[in-house]
């Protein structure tokens, strides 16, 4: 398995997770008024995607490349939209809590596309594979907010 290919997977996940980061970010607080029953596994999320950050970078160094430590592209347009959308929303809690299943679906995909490449060494799929189970567990959480509507 060649290092370069397994960095560039593993870098590709760190811009996903910087990206969810980045989301989670404006999620504001007044959406908490409404879905209080949701802060506590969303305050799960932040703080899971933080230690898949460091778990990312800490990969991406043992196998000798450098961390890029950004976000995507498609991630802050995502975003720009995001703030556009919410603009014209009459209900903009619906609406953000909606963008988290959009991002956390996004993530998802990426993951399972990261698994699939082939381009991964084992001890980068062991890890890969176990955020790909926290990132289905939290999505499943809020998977109920599509009935929202």
């Amino acid at each position: 398995m060649e290092n370069s290919k397994t960095v560039s997977v593993l870098n590709d996940l760190l811009n996903i997770t910087n990206d969810r980061i980045e989301g989670f970010n404006k999620v504001e607080d007044k959406v908490w008024e409404n879905h209080s029953n949701l802060k506590s596994d969303y305050d799960q999320m932040v703080t899971e995607s933080q230690k898949m950050k460091s778990e990312l970078i800490d990969l991406i160094t043992s196998k000798g490349g450098s961390p890029d430590d950004t976000t995507s592209t498609a991630g802050a347009l995502h975003r720009t939209w995001i703030d556009v959308k919410n603009s014209f929303s009459g209900n903009k809690e619906e609406s953000t809590l909606e963008n988290v299943v959009f991002g956390e679906n996004a993530a998802i995909d990426a993951y399972e596309n990261a698994l699939e490449s082939g381009d991964l060494c084992p001890e980068s799929t062991l890890v890969v594979q176990n955020q790909l189970h926290h990132l289905k567990s939290a999505a499943s959480k809020f998977e109920h907010l599509e009935n929202i509507k």
